[in-house]
């Protein structure tokens, strides 16, 4: 048998599959539950959680930062919208969206504004004025002089072959009866725009499928023959509302809608609340759509160096500096695509844009080549694609460089990412209940949790070594199967296991618990550092198991900086 001592003093790829397992370039673990990947690729404790507040139902979490030095945090529960200040809620809003809604909830924020998105629901505004909250409507501009409206219109597939004859109403001299070729009406069309016989026009009354009353403020001709050439407002109870929105160079973005999912509207620079494209001028409103030989669902639009639109059949970018009507560079990139059933939002990573992939498994990070011209969606869960099972949220904390994705198992799968040194670390949180939505405030990471039947806000902090003050959590970190002298060992005989730690009071290695002196468990003593030794003395035949198990399930800080096993191998 062959003599060796194997040393890993690093675990920068966290977690990986079995698949990998034969690899020798790889720093990874085949297990990492409730711990991180340092910056110098040790292994520590995950922080605990702390309690902020109750909650009367479940809730999703959104991030209100108005400066840097004024966060909040948006709680979203049935018809309300909670809002927390340093974890005091401050304001109690009525919303329209029930928690079915939330999932396709989208927002977009500029400075104290924030509108929301619902492909079903008419756009609203959070407004943060200077001592208080206020949700309203979100309205396009009026013209004064004609009282028209500017919001987009557009002939819809199912309106091709439709044609509308126009006659006089006996309700007044702006008023028309507009009967069509086939049945097309439903009284879900009262209030909403058309435009024809060049003027806008309100529908003010349901007679049947193929009459209605229109309103127009001014007078009009009447047409010698049916009309053709009429279009909708693009949004509206009808036609359904904005599914995504975002800000790009000063022009408010909206992509795709219920009735026309691959469209991208963008309003005039500057005039958020104007979509008139108007003649075409470089400040006036744009509108395009996404054509390609698969049909393109628009599932959430992105500003960054580019316009990136992510569909469910792939990424698209918008490359034009500035962006004009006359001058719209897009184009198609990868062919990922992202999930259009539920709203995750893209985050923003060392510069790059990670979205989760339609299939559920991938995290992807879209970001330009060397050149900056081709975008790439590199996978950032290439080694760890068991640990994403069906995402229901995400969120990523720059100051601890970790990314946050909730599972709908009720686990949470964490990626601690920084390229610059090398590491990308998947592992999963796991907590006495159910993790349900996760934000990052103001450097803070908050999540929802669901204990028993109930349901509470919490945040992880550094002192805090349970989870909501009483719900202690294990940690465990597994070993890769040993590998030596560049073989795979038929049996391994181990000699002893150690481990070098950093301020660590317990810690259990292979169940064994490790030895620390005594003078680690006074009050407000520093843990032990230094090198932590069992001896296992033990024949193995099984290879593929892990050689060696952290462990812990007492309240105690650890950090593991390497494991160094002593033994002999035959092969």
């Amino acid at each position: 048998m062959g003599e060796f001592i194997k040393t890993q003093n690093s675990f920068a790829s966290g977690q990986v599959d079995s698949e990998f397992f034969a690899r020798d370039d790889i720093n990874g673990l085949s297990q990492l539950e409730n711990m991180d990947v340092i910056a110098g690729g040790g292994l520590t404790r995950r922080r605990g959680l702390v309690s902020v507040a109750d909650l009367r139902s479940t809730a999703r979490l959104i991030p209100f930062s108005v400066s840097e030095e004024e966060d909040y945090l948006l709680a979203l529960t049935d018809g309300h919208i909670l809002v927390y200040s340093d974890g005091v809620l401050i304001r109690d809003l009525l919303a329209p969206w029930n928690s079915a809604a939330h999932a396709r909830l989208q927002y977009a924020q500029r400075f104290g504004t924030m509108i929301f998105v619902h492909p079903d629901y008419e756009p609203r505004i959070l407004k943060k004025t200077e001592n208080s909250f206020s949700l309203t409507w979100f309205s396009f501009s009026r013209n004064d002089a004609d009282m028209t409206v500017n919001i987009p219109f557009m002939k819809f597939d199912d309106a091709d072959d439709i044609k509308i004859t126009v006659t006089q109403n006996a309700a007044g001299n702006n008023y028309a009866t507009f009967t069509t070729s086939a049945p097309f009406w439903s009284d879900r069309h009262v209030n909403g725009r058309l435009l024809l016989l060049g003027r806008q026009w309100v529908i003010t009354k349901y007679v049947s499928p193929t009459v209605v009353t229109a309103y127009t403020n001014g007078p009009y001709t009447l047409p010698s023959s049916a009309i053709s050439d009429w279009a909708e407002a693009v949004f509206s109870n009808t036609r359904g509302w904005p599914c995504s929105i975002s800000f790009h160079q000063d022009r408010l973005v909206f992509g795709g809608s219920r009735d026309w999912p691959a469209g991208v509207w963008m309003s005039q620079v500057g005039r958020h609340n104007n979509f008139n494209v108007g003649t075409g001028l470089d400040d006036e409103a744009i509108f395009i759509t996404l054509l390609s030989q698969r049909r393109q669902e628009i599932c959430t639009v992105v500003s960054s160096d580019n316009l990136q639109i992510l569909t469910s059949v792939g990424e698209w970018a918008i490359s034009s500096k500035p962006l004009t009507p006359s001058v719209v560079d897009i184009k198609q990139h990868t062919s990922v695509g992202s999930i259009a059933s539920r709203y995750l939002p893209p985050q923003k990573v060392e510069g790059a844009t990670v979205f989760i992939s339609a299939t559920k498994k991938d995290i992807r990070e879209l970001a330009l080549d060397e050149l900056g011209e081709n975008y790439n969606a590199n996978d950032l869960c290439a080694l760890s694609k068991s640990i994403m099972t069906d995402p229901v949220d995400i969120s990523y904390n720059g100051d601890t460089h970790q990314l946050f994705v909730v599972m709908a198992s009720g686990d949470m799968a964490v990626l601690n990412k920084n390229s610059a040194l090398g590491i990308s670390a998947w592992g999963v949180y796991k907590t006495r209940g159910l993790f349900k939505s996760v934000a990052v405030v103001g450097g803070e990471t908050y999540v929802v949790t669901q204990r028993d039947s109930s349901y509470f806000l919490e945040k992880f902090s550094d002192s805090a070594m349970v989870d909501a003050g009483r719900y202690e959590f294990s940690f465990t970190a597994s070993a890769l199967p040993l590998r030596a002298g560049g073989h795979n060992p038929k049996k391994i005989r181990i000699r002893k296991i150690s481990a070098r730690v950093l301020d660590t009071k317990s810690l259990f290695i292979n169940g064994a618990r490790v030895s620390l002196p005594n003078s680690v468990y006074e009050d407000g003593a520093p843990g032990y550092d230094g090198d932590v030794t069992i001896n296992v003395l033990g024949t193995r035949g099984d290879t593929i198991s892990p050689m060696w198990t952290l462990h812990g399930t007492e309240p105690f800080r650890a950090t593991v900086l390497s494991v160094t096993i002593h033994g002999w191998y035959a092969i």
